[in-house]
């Protein structure tokens, strides 16, 4: 069972972030897995009718089909190897099996107009 499957596993069976689940993520992700954690507690993934979006400090990034655009992904991480996430995918993955999903009723692009 790889990192990836053993902490999605326990997410599910449990269904919160138990002592378990945070060890196997953080051994897993490392600093990536601590990055994607808080996000999740400070309710930073949000779900719209078309995308799902996680909120950097500096940036928002679309997660879709357990995929992100942003640097890290492209860059940095070997697209072959299911353990090598980026944080926003690792947070996107916490949250719906822990039920923190922040759904708004709305289409992302009405949203990026405001912004």
């Amino acid at each position: 069972m790889t990192g990836v499957d053993e902490w999605t596993a326990l997410l599910a069976e449990e269904g919160r972030l138990s002592p378990a689940a945070v060890d196997a993520i953080l051994t897993t992700h490392g600093e990536r897995g601590a990055t994607a954690i808080e996000a999740v507690g400070e309710s930073r993934v949000k779900e719209y009718r078309d995308f799902t979006v996680v909120v950097g400090h500096a940036e928002e990034y679309i997660v879709e089909d357990g995929a992100c655009e942003c640097r890290d992904a492209q860059y940095n991480l070997d697209s072959e190897d299911p353990d090598q996430l980026c944080w926003h995918v690792i947070a996107v993955a916490i949250a719906r099996r822990v039920g923190a999903v922040d759904h708004h009723d709305m289409w992302y692009s009405e949203v990026r107009e405001f912004l």
